[in-house]
């Protein structure tokens, strides 16, 4: 099975199947399930993983990807250069509240 990824309304991104995680540097992070919930709201105190947070911030986010799929997926690409993360992130919105 490949990894499937679910958006959940107001809540976490759902992983399951097969996948591996790992820290900017390369460095695998060990997750010994094949269900996981990544943050969504970036306020979970254990990230990358969802600890429910965004119920007691009132985070709202849809559960389906904006814009057609061929748009979606030409925004989704894979940048290795990692001093741009903070751009992603600006991008992502993923700092308002």
């Amino acid at each position: 099975m490949t990894a499937r990824i679910s958006l959940y309304r107001n809540g976490p991104y759902i992983v399951r199947g097969d996948f591996e995680i790992a820290d900017q540097d390369g460095n695998t992070i060990e997750v010994r399930r094949q269900t996981i919930a990544l943050c969504r709201c970036g306020r979970s105190r254990t990230r990358p993983f969802c600890d429910g947070t965004h119920k007691a911030t009132g985070f709202r986010a849809d559960a389906y990807a904006e814009g057609t799929p061929t748009t979606v997926a030409s925004e989704l690409l894979v940048d290795d250069d990692l001093s741009s993360a903070s751009e992603w992130a600006d991008r992502a919105s993923l700092d308002s509240p």
